[in-house]
């Protein structure tokens, strides 16, 4: 946000454009209607947050394990998704007092998703009670709707884990 700020002002590029289609890709990942329908995910303004929270964290998480090279691109897709979702309350009238305050709830609310995940993950924690808490908000969905929501995400982690660094800047993370 500020960095994009003195970019432009010292006429520097803004180097979070090469996150661009990654952040696309997350994007559209995130509005497949198979999540709604099929997953439960409520197709509400904090469920399709809370799905992108969920897709951003286990992106991040497979850039975590990319080393040094993917640190400033976690940084500048953390940042878009950030731009991205102030943009979003602005646009349905947010003041910029209470855009403030989100702002802040939602870096919270996406670290709590990466820590989430990255327990689930790392086998010390249950990924459906994970997603009961952070894409359903508490309420269980029908078993087959928290199967297919589970069962997608995990697919989509085993691609990231077959992706590289170039391929996830190139916002190639179909599945």
């Amino acid at each position: 946000m500020a960095f994009a700020f003195l970019n432009k002002f010292f006429g520097g590029s803004d180097p979070r454009e090469a996150l661009q289609p990654l952040y696309n890709a997350v994007t559209a990942k995130a509005r497949q209607p198979a999540w709604y329908l099929d997953g439960a995910v409520p197709d509400t303004m904090e469920g399709r947050f809370d799905l992108m929270c969920l897709i951003t964290s286990v992106v991040l998480l497979r850039m975590e394990k990319l080393g040094e090279a993917a640190q400033a691109p976690m940084a500048w897709l953390t940042e878009l998704f950030v731009d991205d979702m102030e943009g979003q309350m602005r646009e349905v009238g947010y003041g910029d007092v209470v855009v403030g305050k989100q702002v802040g709830k939602m870096m919270g609310a996406l670290g709590g998703r990466l820590g989430a995940c990255r327990t689930a993950f790392a086998g010390e924690g249950d990924l459906s009670a994970t997603l009961e808490r952070n894409l359903y908000r508490g309420t269980p969905p029908a078993p087959p709707a928290a199967r297919f929501a589970q069962d997608r995400l995990l697919h989509l982690v085993a691609v990231l884990e077959t992706s590289s660094l170039d391929q996830l800047l190139a916002g190639q993370i179909n599945t």
